[in-house]
């Protein structure tokens, strides 16, 4: 069975299929499309997640392997195949085809992959995922689809906009969900639950506003310290609010963090920077503060984050712009000489 996107939800509610094959290149609602479908899953009681990261020399018999062994606790299974490219070879086709033909009991298999090729959705290991599952293809929002959805995002957050604020919206963000979505987390930031006015919207997501605030965060990442200094300072004068900083660098922090994490337990960097939505652009200044930062740093931002925000809401003495500097140096390895704790 082939389902758009916005489909997805309303045949979650009737029941789960037992193969799901979600494709495309629009990370933000691809991510969102696989969430549901694992949060649906837990709920029917697969408690156990099994992930396999499809690269350059997989072993395409550990999906076979996979579907026959059962949980010490006998519990559903989840098999998560993730496949960065748009391709799974000869041995791909035929272990995904002798999959469907067998389906194993309390196993629930979730695919995810790049943009395919249309002659691949002919293909007859597409055909066989169709007949007994899912296939849904992700595709960038345009028009009043986008505007449908940047309405929804917002009202997930418990705000409301006039349909002007909406087109406003969707023309900073240029079809880009991700930083659609960073500037409606930076609404909620601002001025939390409830309706919002056009004029709000258009303060909030300047254009010069918002790329000085990923300047910024550009900047920690690769040490530039007199830019750091530089760019912080000219967005307390430009009244930018401290909150939507604060929110910048502690979500850096807590990504980098993440990767560290899954680096450590073994994972591929390639797929690591992918499933972190890190793509070509950001790679070579994430690698730069990775190798800079340990994680001990990134714990002592996140702590100095804290304080900034207790600041910011008058629960703790001292200037929260001090603080914010303090963490932005933090970023550098750089520690100030007053006291940060």
């Amino acid at each position: 069975m082939r389902l758009k996107t916005e489909q997805l939800g309303a045949a979650l509610q009737k029941g789960l299929a037992p193969v799901y094959f979600l494709s495309g290149d629009e990370p933000l609602q691809l991510g969102d499309a696989l969430d549901a479908i694992r949060k649906t899953a837990r709920a029917a009681g697969y408690n156990s997640r099994e992930i396999f990261s499809v690269e350059t020399g997989f072993a395409w018999n550990q999906l076979a392997l996979s579907a026959d062994s059962m949980s010490i606790f006998s519990d559903k299974k989840i098999i998560e195949l993730r496949i960065p490219s748009g391709t799974v070879g000869t041995e791909g086709a035929k272990a995904l085809t002798a999959y469907c033909e067998r389906l194993p009991q309390d196993t629930l298999l979730l695919i995810s992959m790049g943009k395919l090729a249309s002659a691949t959705l002919k293909s007859r290991w597409v055909e066989s995922i169709d007949k007994v599952g899912v296939v849904i293809q992700v595709w960038a929002l345009e028009g009043q689809e986008l505007l449908n959805w940047l309405q929804q995002r917002l009202q997930q957050r418990g705000l409301q906009a006039e349909p002007d604020g909406i087109k406003l919206l969707a023309s900073r963000i240029e079809g880009n969900l991700l930083a659609a979505d960073q500037e409606i987390t930076k609404l909620y930031v601002l001025y939390g639950a409830g309706k919002l006015t056009t004029a709000q919207i258009s303060d909030a997501v300047a254009d010069s506003s918002r790329y000085d605030v990923f300047k910024l965060v550009d900047c920690i990442l690769s040490a530039h310290i007199n830019r750091i200094i530089k760019i912080l300072s000219a967005l307390r004068a430009e009244g930018i609010a401290a909150p939507v900083i604060l929110w910048a660098l502690t979500r850096e922090a807590r990504s980098l963090i993440k990767i560290k994490l899954a680096l450590a337990s073994g994972q591929q960097k390639d797929t690591v920077f992918r499933n972190n939505q890190i793509w070509d652009k950001r790679k070579p200044l994430v690698d730069k503060a990775l190798s800079r930062l340990n994680l001990s740093h990134l714990n002592h931002i996140l702590i100095l984050a804290a304080k900034a925000d207790r600041q910011i809401k008058g629960q703790q003495s001292g200037d929260a712009w001090e603080t914010l500097l303090a963490v932005c140096l933090q970023f550098a390895s750089l520690q100030i000489t007053r006291n940060t704790a």
